[in-house]
């Protein structure tokens, strides 16, 4: 049977009038060669389609994410499936968050309306921050807008008290991870990075209305690197690299505010492991061009190299700008990791 979706009507043939013979195959003989042929009327095929039936979208074809719960759906969704689709549409298309993030935020409104409700909303997004490699920025950015237009303050604290909490969770146990099997440090990157996104995106707005960034999380930022450069396994360097690629003009632009030299603390601290860690040759590279964009103000530089002239050993701030790769896996890397050159050519000549 034809669901009327997925082939075009078949074309309408001439019917053949049925034979007399009791078994219903044609005797062949001259008489029958002779005779004048039959004309039957095929009959008429009645449509069954309605002028009022819904309009028909190919399977393909993605349309408004929040047109799918609007009224008029008979099965709807738990709290759960609704704000899960929601975060994989984010993933699967990013550019749609500033056109859909209002309604969003307006159907939470009115559905999130008690203290497990929001404490199970803030642990679906955090989980999908840390767990798909590709989605810290967009949850940051998330929790952010969130954190400003969520209506519900129960006692037990709001969205951003709640998420801060969750990440205080993760925090305390930072030196135990840090030193832990390979997939509790997977799993702790994740983490890291992601609040540095958080550092980024989390606005505070103060009682005079000036937008100022969590001090408690550019401290937390700090005390992670540290364990990270305590137990300097290759891929706790890397995961340091990144945060610091992703942070460090801004960290350090805080700290000199203030008075203080966290930032030059943390450049020794690199040096020293270059010269005394046991990790990889081409992780120490990466340590040192890190210490070299550091040295280029973080790639602010006024006199930099023209497009065409910039190489990674004239230029310090030749990887600033590059995007994150992501490997079949879902293992993160930049133009600047080992290997990525070697990954990019292997994709190239694929095509």
């Amino acid at each position: 049977m034809s669901d009327g979706f997925d082939r075009a009507p078949e074309q309408t043939r001439p019917l053949r009038a049925p034979s007399s013979s009791p078994d219903n195959i044609p005797q062949q003989n001259s008489e029958s060669a002779m005779a004048k042929p039959q004309v039957v009327v095929a009959p008429v095929l009645m449509s069954k389609l309605s002028v009022n039936a819904p309009e028909f979208y190919p399977s393909s074809y993605s349309s408004n994410y929040t047109e799918s719960y609007e009224d008029g759906c008979e099965d709807y969704p738990t709290l759960s499936e609704y704000v899960q689709d929601f975060l994989n549409h984010l993933t699967e298309q990013p550019g749609s968050f500033e056109t859909e993030i209002g309604q969003f935020a307006e159907t939470l409104n009115g559905w999130v309306t008690t203290d497990d409700a929001l404490q199970e909303l803030m642990e679906l997004i955090y989980q999908q921050a840390t767990s798909i490699p590709n989605f810290s920025y967009m949850g940051a950015r998330l929790c952010n807008y969130l954190s400003h237009h969520l209506t519900i303050s129960p006692q037990s604290g709001n969205f951003r008290q709640l998420l801060l909490q969750r990440c205080r969770t993760e925090y305390e146990v930072k030196d135990q991870a840090a030193k832990g099997d390979e997939v509790t440090r997977k799993r702790f990157h994740a983490f890291v990075l992601f609040l540095g996104e958080l550092y980024l995106n989390l606005e505070i707005k103060g009682t005079n209305g000036q937008v100022t960034r969590a001090d408690i999380l550019q401290t937390g930022l700090r005390e992670l690197l540290n364990a990270l450069f305590s137990n300097p396994m290759d891929d706790n360097l890397i995961c340091a690299v990144k945060l610091l690629k992703l942070t460090g003009s801004v960290l350090e632009d805080a700290w000199k505010e203030k008075g203080k030299t966290d930032m030059e603390e943390i450049i020794q601290r690199i040096e020293n492991v270059v010269l005394d860690a046991n990790c990889s040759r081409d992780v120490k590279q990466m340590l040192l061009k890190l210490v070299e964009l550091r040295s280029s103000n973080w790639g602010r530089v006024h006199a930099a190299s023209t497009y065409r002239e910039a190489t990674p050993e004239n230029d310090p701030n030749y990887f600033m700008n590059e995007p994150t790769f992501y490997t079949s896996d879902g293992v993160p890397f930049t133009a600047a990791d080992p290997g990525t050159w070697m990954i990019l050519m292997m994709r190239w000549t694929q095509r």
